[in-house]
């Protein structure tokens, strides 16, 4: 009894985010307006996620103490050597995206699928960056909860709505061509050797 309730919970869900991919797809592929309408809504909500789990971290390590260290001689550098690398990795799409007259908001996509640039290499470099800008920030902020436990949900929480979601609407909107690349290139960890 437990596992068909189980299940159905599952389904349900599923269900939810099955109808949500194809909202975005429709978004993506309907009126001009109600695209630009949505792509700002869509960058509060993504950002303001963000923002939420730096300050849950900073009021966990409030409360617990030991996941909270102090500054080193070393921690101001590698903290701006690590914000740097995700910010560079986080922004450098971004141009590909405007060059080709769309935005990173899955609302407002560009007319054709990327693949060159960074692209080329792994599928989610903007989100890749921003995992580790935010590595950095938690080293920068001292915040242990930050390194080892936010960020490593944000990344979960991102993978399961990039599985759930995105994939399934860049798969109907690019059908063959996305299913290919999929296969050619890792979500975020670049491949060291060329697969053949």
């Amino acid at each position: 009894m437990e596992f068909h309730s189980t299940l159905h919970v599952w389904l349900t869900v599923m269900g939810i985010w099955d109808r949500y991919a194809d909202y975005v797809y429709r978004v993506a592929t309907g009126a001009k307006r109600r695209r630009m309408l949505t792509t700002p809504v869509a960058v509060i909500i993504f950002f303001g996620l963000v923002v939420l789990f730096i300050f849950a971290s900073l009021w966990v390590d409030k409360w617990l103490p030991f996941l909270h260290f102090g500054s080193f001689s070393w921690s101001l550098g590698l903290s701006v050597f690590i914000l740097v690398i995700g910010f560079v990795i986080m922004f450098w799409p971004v141009i590909a995206f405007f060059r080709t007259k769309g935005t990173p908001v899955p609302f407002n996509p560009p007319p054709k699928l990327i693949t060159t640039g960074l692209y080329a290499y792994v599928r989610n470099p903007m989100l890749l960056g921003l995992f580790i800008f935010m590595l950095g920030l938690g080293v920068l902020l001292g915040s242990l909860s930050l390194i080892l436990i936010f960020t490593p949900l944000f990344i979960v929480l991102n993978i399961l709505y990039l599985k759930a979601v995105e994939e399934k609407e860049l798969e109907k909107k690019f059908g063959q061509e996305y299913l290919e690349y999929k296969k050619r290139v890792p979500m975020f960890m670049p491949r060291l050797k060329k697969r053949e």
